[in-house]
């Protein structure tokens, strides 16, 4: 086995956490993955991983390896498809990050069409809301809505979405609209959170954002679970559109405080900052980047039309 070969090796059984799994995943056996990594070991005079019957781990020599072969496989891969690669159909593996609720709701049949052109593209798609270091974890393209980004971000802009204030028309007969988000802080209300009680919500009032702080009486870090909750009663709900929509369609929540918008949320293709970005993953985000463009078009031909 070459050298590049022996980095590829170790890279997929870091990233796959056992010898089994890469053995069973390139399709040798265990004793040659096993063997392989140690003679790589023993070229390198380190130890990369530590390994017991239960559970492989890297040591710091590894971790920092393992970063270093990823960089040297990406530079390969990019010199080996540069030339006129832009004629070329897209292929190989992409690791993708997507948010659980926007993935499910919005980005889901955009990513099994890309699956369906592009056949000789293999997607693996991990759905969380967790934020992940990019580079560590070996991922090649994130999705991440947000209303701002951390400075060293590599980001594409793709899309946006809006915050919406929601209750039950219920809840609203019972305890009242709130006519100003000042009002909010009477009201029981829904946090997306994992901080305690103490939320701030942020509106626009005269053309200026300003921070409300509310008390809520339920926090989950999962925006499906929060506008279930409001639609049964329990309170009030901020939450972007694409989670709003259906339960906005179905009459079970309603739109309050429209004249109050929340901030923008950017929509970003976040991209690890040691990459050459390749053919495949610029060809994924600028599917991505066409498809949101057209629905949020076509979300806001509806929405021009709305005179309630």
């Amino acid at each position: 086995m070459d050298r590049l070969d022996a980095m590829q090796l170790f890279v997929r059984v870091a990233e796959l956490g056992s010898f089994a799994a890469a053995a069973q995943r390139i399709g040798v056996a265990r004793s040659v993955v096993t063997r392989q990594i140690a003679g790589l070991e023993s070229h390198l005079g380190i130890k990369l991983m530590v390994r017991s019957t239960r559970r492989l781990a890297l040591t710091s020599a590894g971790t920092a390896y393992l970063e270093k072969c990823r960089v040297i496989l990406n530079l390969v891969e990019s010199a080996e498809t540069g030339v006129a690669e832009e004629r070329q159909m897209p292929r190989g593996n992409i690791r993708l990050g997507v948010p659980l609720s926007f993935g499910l709701k919005r980005l889901a049949p955009v990513l099994l069409e890309f699956a369906r052109r592009y056949p000789e593209v293999k997607l693996d798609m991990d759905f969380s809301d967790q934020r992940v270091n990019l580079i560590k974890e070996g991922i090649d393209l994130s999705i991440r809505v947000t209303r701002r980004l951390e400075p060293g971000d590599v980001a594409r802009r793709i899309g946006s979405s809006r915050l919406m204030l929601l209750a039950a028309p219920d809840y609203l007969a019972r305890h009242g609209t709130p006519q100003h988000p000042a009002e909010l802080a009477r009201h029981l209300c829904l946090g997306y959170t994992n901080a305690g009680n103490a939320i701030v919500w942020q509106f626009s009032v005269n053309g200026q954002f300003e921070n409300f702080p509310v008390r809520s009486c339920l926090d989950a870090n999962n925006g499906d679970v929060l506008a279930e909750a409001a639609a049964q009663g329990m309170g009030i709900t901020c939450h972007p559109d694409f989670v709003a929509e259906s339960f906005l369609a179905s009459g079970r929540l309603v739109e309050i405080l429209r004249e109050y918008p929340g901030p923008e949320l950017g929509i970003y293709a976040m991209l690890p900052s040691n990459r050459h970005v390749p053919h495949r993953v610029r060809v994924l985000m600028d599917t991505l980047a066409e498809q949101l463009t057209r629905r949020l078009d076509g979300n806001n031909s509806l929405r021009s039309d709305d005179n309630h």
